[in-house]
């Protein structure tokens, strides 16, 4: 994801304003590895902006992802995650506490077998692990 600064820049070349709650939620963001909610970032910017909204963090995640600056993810855990790292990368997810991480594979040691491939162009892949964190597993003892 690109620095606050530069998304500023970007949001005004788009014609899209540049207000101070856009400017806290892209700092909310930027280096954050947790995969955060849409809630999460509302409640982290509420923290230091109590009058912005959770529509408005929703909007300005809405326009990052549509900018190509964020993804949306959904791993069935009821509730949308948002993700600054939009390199080629996949994820862990503790299916204990919800914690996501991320996990740099090499895709040519996922290739789909010709015989499954059902007549599909693969243009992407995404894995998801699911397990249990270290800290999960040591506080159950397993």
């Amino acid at each position: 994801m690109k620095s606050p600064a530069e998304l500023v820049d970007l949001f005004r070349s788009e014609g899209l304003k540049a207000t101070p709650q856009r400017d806290l939620v892209f700092r909310l963001l930027h280096d954050n590895h947790t995969h955060p909610t849409a809630e999460a970032i509302y409640t982290a910017a509420a923290a230091t902006m109590p009058t912005i909204s959770l529509k408005t963090v929703y909007q300005v995640l809405n326009d990052l992802r549509e900018l190509g600056e964020i993804q949306s993810l959904d791993f069935g855990t009821g509730a949308t995650r948002f993700d600054p790292n939009i390199g080629d990368h996949h994820h862990l997810v503790c299916t204990a506490c919800g914690a996501i991480f991320d996990v740099q594979i090499d895709d040519s040691e996922l290739a789909l077998p010709k015989s499954q491939r059902h007549g599909f162009v693969v243009d992407d892949v995404e894995v998801t692990f699911r397990g249990r964190c270290g800290q999960c597993r040591k506080s159950t003892g397993s």
